[in-house]
C-alpha cells in the first residue's frame, strides 16, 4: 500500500508549483530573474509579489494579467483555477466513470460533457473543435493541429501515474490513451514520460530513480529522449543551476515556450539538480522561463510525492477553484483519497 502522505504530497506539490509559476507565465527568463531580484526573492524561495517591485521593472515585465489577481503572495486565497489543475481532475473523473479500461473515446466524450471550450488551449482547443466537427480520435490530433507536439498532453498525465504506483509501463500506456486525442510523437512521449515518473515518485527514494523510470518509456531515438538525457547529465555535473539552464536554452531556444521537449528537459534537470529539495526544484522549473506554471506543477508533483508533503510556506487554503462540474471548492485531501481509491479499483 502506498503511503497516503505521498499521494497528498503529489497533489499539494502540483498545486504549489503551478501557482508559483502562474503570475510569470509568458515572461522570459531574464524578466523572471529581474522581478525576483527586485523583490528580494532570488534565488526564488517564496511566492512572487508586487510589493516593493519598482515601477520600471513592473512596466518592463508585466504580470500575466489573468493570474496576477490570484497568484501573488498578497492575494492567494485558496488554489486558483488553472488548466494544469483541471486536467488532473478530468483524468481522475475518466477513471472513476470508466475504470482502468477507459478509452480515448471516453476521454473525448468526457471533455465534451464537462470541459468548457474556453478552458482549452493550443492542441486541446484544436482537438475539441475537431470533435465538434465530427472528427474521430486519433485523427483529432492531426487534423489541422500544428500544436500536436506541445505541452498539453504532458500536463494531463500525473493521475495516470499516481494510480499505478511502481508501474511506469502501465502508467505510460494510460497516458498514451489520453494523449493520442490531441498529440503525436514527442507530444505523446512527454505524457508517457511524466506518467511513468509519477508512478515511480510514489515509491522511489531519489529523483534519479524517478527520471530513470520516465526515460524507460520514451523511445531512445526520439528528440525527447536525447533532450532529457543531456539535461540530466548537465544537472548532475554542474553546481550552478543557471548554467544548466543556459545549456538548455542553447539547445532548445528555437522551440516555442510551450513545446514538450524543452519543458520536459527542464523538469528533469531541476529534479536532478534539486536533489529532493522541494523549493529548489519548483524554483528551478519556474526560473527556466518557458511554460512556468506547467513545468512548476509537474516538478512540484514529483518532488511532493518523493517527500510525502511540501514545506508549510507552499501550502494554501485547501480549496481548489474549478469550472468543472462538481469540483469547484474541492480540497486536495479529498482528491488524494479519491486517487488512492483508484489504485485498487
Amino acid at each position: 500500500m502506498v503511503d497516503p502522505a505521498r499521494v497528498l504530497g503529489a497533489w499539494l506539490g502540483r498545486a504549489a508549483g503551478c501557482v508559483l509559476g502562474k503570475p510569470v507565465e509568458k515572461i522570459p527568463r531574464e524578466g523572471i530573474r529581474e522581478i525576483a531580484e527586485a523583490t528580494g526573492n532570488w534565488p526564488i524561495r517564496g511566492w512572487f509579489t508586487a510589493k516593493g517591485l519598482p515601477d520600471d521593472v513592473a512596466r518592463r515585465w508585466p504580470w500575466n494579467r489573468r493570474s496576477a489577481v490570484n497568484s501573488l503572495a498578497e492575494n492567494i486565497d485558496g488554489i486558483p483555477e488553472d488548466d494544469d489543475l483541471n486536467y488532473p481532475l478530468l483524468a481522475l473523473t475518466v477513471l472513476e466513470r470508466h475504470g482502468r479500461g477507459f478509452t480515448t473515446g471516453d476521454v473525448a466524450r468526457l471533455w465534451l460533457d464537462e470541459l468548457p471550450a474556453g478552458r482549452t488551449f493550443t492542441a486541446e482547443r484544436v482537438a475539441y473543435r475537431n470533435l465538434l466537427d465530427g472528427v474521430e480520435p486519433p485523427r483529432t490530433a492531426t487534423h489541422r493541429n500544428p500544436f500536436r507536439e506541445w505541452i498539453g498532453a504532458l500536463i494531463r498525465a500525473d493521475v495516470y501515474g499516481w494510480v499505478n504506483p511502481g508501474d511506469p509501463a502501465t502508467a505510460a500506456e494510460y497516458a498514451w490513451r489520453d494523449a493520442r486525442l490531441t498529440h503525436t510523437a514527442n507530444g505523446i512521449y512527454g505524457a508517457m514520460f511524466v506518467a511513468a515518473m509519477c508512478a515511480a515518485s510514489l515509491v522511489a527514494t531519489s529523483a534519479e530513480e524517478v527520471v530513470r523510470a520516465g526515460l524507460s518509456v520514451v523511445p531512445e531515438g526520439s528528440r525527447l529522449h536525447e533532450a532529457v538525457r543531456l539535461a540530466v547529465a548537465d544537472a548532475a555535473r554542474e553546481d550552478d543551476f543557471e548554467r544548466v539552464v543556459d545549456r538548455l536554452h542553447e539547445r532548445h531556444g528555437a522551440l516555442h515556450w510551450v513545446h514538450t521537449v524543452n519543458n520536459a528537459a527542464l523538469v528533469a534537470a531541476t529534479l536532478i539538480h534539486g536533489r529532493g529539495d522541494f523549493t529548489a526544484t519548483i524554483a528551478g522549473a519556474v526560473a527556466g522561463g518557458w511554460d512556468t506554471d506547467s513545468a512548476g506543477a509537474t516538478a512540484g508533483s514529483l518532488v511532493g510525492a518523493l517527500n510525502g508533503g511540501v514545506p508549510g510556506r507552499w501550502r494554501m487554503r485547501d480549496r481548489l477553484a474549478s469550472s468543472l462540474t462538481g469540483f469547484d471548492g474541492v480540497g486536495l485531501e479529498e482528491l488524494a483519497a479519491r486517487t488512492q481509491e483508484m489504485m485498487t479499483t
